[in-house]
């Protein structure tokens, strides 16, 4: 029986020392602080996006404004604006180098900007429709005068060294084609021309040729036959 209760009372929770209790109690108050932060902070974010919400919605029935800059926003506040005003079918850009200068411009749809336009914007610089327009001019302008050029410049490319010239220290000056056909063949070297190599007799002159070399050198044989 003694076994029995002493294991009954060493299985039971000792009683919460002061220790425990504060460390319990300072967990308590951190969890509570927390959802405190946590709920201002959904608080806020609730009443950021009515704030846009009716910034937009006033934007959008001004005829006179056709895009806004909104004052450097944090990423949070950036994305509530983005979607607001993708909600509300218009068109949203962020610029800025850093975090902290990052800032927002929404445009009507009809009014949505060139790439001309935002790439000003991404350089940090202010957007004169006039200028770019006048820009716009001159580089069309100047590229038509290009192709003027082009269609005029002559079809036929004429080089401006010939290769003879180029490689005259080579071939010489006479072209190698040119001086096959003036050069003279080197009897001392058994080169004979294709001219004289040709036979020009007629069959009939060959085989006459033929039968009267055959009846001299029988004759000479008789010849030779006698004699001895």
């Amino acid at each position: 029986m003694a076994d029995l209760l002493g294991s009954i009372l060493s299985s039971m929770e000792r009683p919460p020392q002061v220790g425990d209790q504060e460390s319990r109690r300072k967990a308590r108050e951190q969890a509570a602080r927390l959802k405190k932060m946590q709920e201002h902070e959904k608080r806020q974010k609730v009443e950021f996006r009515k704030r846009m919400e009716k910034e937009i919605s006033d934007f959008i029935q001004d005829s006179t404004q056709t895009k806004r800059k909104f004052n450097p926003m944090s990423k949070i506040e950036r994305s509530i604006l983005h979607d607001v005003v993708e909600v509300a079918g218009l068109t949203s850009f962020s610029f800025g180098d850093d975090e902290e200068s990052r800032y927002v411009m929404i445009f009507k749809k009809e009014f949505a900007p060139s790439d001309e336009e935002l790439d000003a914007y991404r350089k940090g610089e202010e957007w004169d429709p006039i200028k770019a327009e006048e820009k716009k001019r001159l580089k069309e302008q100047a590229q038509k005068e290009a192709e003027e050029d082009a269609m005029r410049a002559p079809s036929s490319i004429n080089p401006t060294t010939d290769y003879k010239d180029k490689y005259s220290h080579l071939i010489g000056k006479i072209a190698a084609k040119d001086a096959a056909h003036t050069l003279q063949a080197n009897k001392a070297y058994g080169c004979v021309p294709v001219a004289n190599k040709r036979d020009t007799r007629s069959i009939e002159e060959a085989m006459n040729e033929i039968r009267a070399k055959k009846r001299l050198k029988a004759e000479d044989g008789d010849t030779a036959l006698g004699n001895s």
